[in-house]
């Protein structure tokens, strides 16, 4: 595999001489600011204070951050110029802002999840996916929006593409946030579809891991047979560079599994992909503005010599949406009665109908459920085996233009079930200008394979469209 290398902007030769000007945008992605990091042309306290400047710009019209710690990512930056000076190179996240979502603990910042139940006093201890990013260097910023305890209760964050639309959820303030160059990286977490639909609606990309991949350890839980914590990026290999160094064994997490991985290090693959399509559900059922542009995108990769590959449904198809709401609300009301005595007064309405849904499921039916899950997930992994990827759109429309739903989960809610990668991409854009994704799904520990594949297609399509906030 060859290594990828994103060409350098040379207005940041200026940068050295004129500093970063209030309006300026900091550069667009991971490997870029590593380029400009190492050559001398930026440094990671410039770097913040353009990621700051454009949350005074935008945040007040699209409310992605529930707090932003200005003061300790000043320290940490200020700490990471004097290392990369010193020749202290932790690798390309070094010096990199970070946000992090709102069910994530970092000490010395409260995590609300998007609730008022929740105990406002800071936490005292990382969660592990944030000791692993500080050790490699990265900034913590602060704290994006969720919904409420990353479910369906809509949050108050705006789209950046048009501040009508829903940015998706339940990482609706991470996706905001890097579509307006608020932060270079950012962390999500997937139960249902809450990477890929938030990412796919805002025009960036979303990498949710094989489950297990990264320790749930400091998270706040949904579904302890379901949650997935993930990295969002402007692009795939940025993705990649974040899950390398979060992911791994982890004691304060039995479940985080400690197989062999293939580190992914930003190569692309060698030679084009062999993808396999499922033309007749995805397709009939996403909307035409999302289904033609999805197709179009799938064509450009075969016109550069990707291979396609026709293939069915998984087996258990049928059930897979109930089977997963199933596990999903029985086990989030189980997870809250402890924590909270569920029900009570303070939830949201979708939030206490799915706990009164989930409360009502049976023992009898929740095993039903985790019996179907594996036989699922054994099915989905036969059937990619002979592919590098299944192509599918990321979402079956583009953001509704609404702030009372985060969209619609069903494109993304199977492979949650089955714990199998997925990496979403931007791949086009409606007549109106709302962005529109293409979803990767690989086997289950694929996923230095699956990121190389997402790099290879992004390099294809090209994607470059930014919100009209940026174009201003």
């Amino acid at each position: 595999a060859r290594r990828l290398r994103l060409p350098r902007c040379h207005c940041f030769r200026r940068l050295r001489r004129c500093g970063i000007t209030p309006r300026m945008q900091p550069p667009r992605t991971i490997l870029e600011t590593a380029d400009q990091f190492r050559a001398g042309h930026l440094s990671p306290t410039q770097l913040l204070r353009a990621c700051l400047d454009a949350i005074d710009r935008f945040d007040g019209d699209v409310r992605a951050w529930t707090l932003v710690d200005r003061v300790g990512a000043q320290q940490a930056a200020e700490a990471a110029a004097r290392e990369l000076a010193a020749g202290q190179d932790r690798g390309p996240l070094h010096g990199i802002p970070i946000g992090v979502k709102d069910i994530v603990d970092v000490a010395g910042m409260p995590t609300r999840a998007g609730s008022p139940l929740t105990d406002a006093r800071p936490a005292t201890v990382d969660a592990t996916v944030i000791a692993r990013l500080r050790t490699a260097g990265a900034i913590i910023l602060g704290k994006t929006v969720t919904t409420e305890f990353a479910c369906f209760d809509p949050s108050p964050t705006r789209n950046p593409w048009n501040l009508a639309h829903t940015p998706g959820g339940s990482s609706s303030g991470s996706a905001a946030a890097l579509a307006l160059g608020m932060c270079i990286g950012a962390i999500g977490s997937q139960t249902g579809g809450s990477i890929t639909r938030p990412a796919s609606y805002c025009g960036i990309s979303g990498a949710k891991p094989t489950f297990g991949r990264t320790s749930r350890a400091g998270v706040v839980p949904v579904s302890f047979h379901l949650d997935h914590v993930g990295a969002m990026a402007r692009t795939a290999v940025d993705c990649g560079l974040m899950l390398s160094a979060m992911a791994g064994a982890d004691p304060r997490d039995p479940h985080a599994a400690p197989w062999p991985d293939v580190a992914f290090d930003g190569s692309v693959a060698n030679s084009p992909p062999t993808l396999g399509v499922v033309w007749p559900y995805f397709f009939d059922e996403a909307e035409t503005e999302v289904a033609e542009p999805t197709r179009n995108a799938i064509h450009s990769l075969v016109e550069r010599g990707a291979r396609l590959v026709e293939l069915p449904l998984p087996d258990g198809w049928d059930a897979v949406h109930a089977m997963h709401r199933r596990i999903y609300f029985a086990e989030a009301a189980e997870l809250h009665a402890r924590q909270y005595g569920a029900p009570r007064d303070g939830y949201g309405p979708k939030m206490a109908e799915l706990l009164a849904e989930g409360f009502a499921v049976s023992m009898a039916d929740y095993q039903e459920a985790l019996r179907h899950q594996v036989g699922f997930s054994n099915a989905v992994n036969q059937l990619l085996a002979g592919v590098d990827a299944l192509v599918v759109p990321s979402t079956p429309t583009a953001a509704p233009a609404s702030l009372d739903t985060t969209g619609d989960p069903r494109f993304n809610a199977p492979w949650s079930h089955a714990g199998t990668p997925t990496v979403s991409v931007p791949c086009g854009l409606t007549a109106a200008g709302m962005p529109l994704g293409l979803q990767l799904v690989g086997p289950a520990r694929s996923d230095a394979r699956l990121l190389a594949t997402a790099v290879w297609c992004e390099q294809v399509l090209e994607f470059s469209a930014v919100p009209k906030l940026l174009a201003d």
